[in-house]
């Protein structure tokens, strides 16, 4: 596995829905390369936070914010 298939399947790997046979080569990539363990922890931490900017659904939206933004975010949220 190079670091550029394990970059492409961090999300996958994360939650857990990796096949099996793909994880363990995951696992031994991560054993060998201290960048992708980095990188890997980033990325969750990443996550991480970006879910929890949610958290409080009545947070007052900050005046800054481009109103075609909110709508943009508010349409993809609708759709998905």
């Amino acid at each position: 596995m190079t670091c550029r298939e394990f970059a492409d399947f961090m999300m996958d790997y994360l939650s857990g829905e990796l096949p099996s046979e793909s994880r363990a080569l995951f696992d031994h990539h991560l054993s060998l390369c201290a960048n992708c363990r980095k990188y890997l922890t980033s990325y969750d931490e990443t996550v991480t936070l970006g879910k929890r900017a949610f958290d409080d659904e009545e947070a007052a939206l900050p005046a800054d914010v481009p109103e075609q933004l909110v709508k943009a975010i508010l349409a993809a949220r609708r759709s998905a």
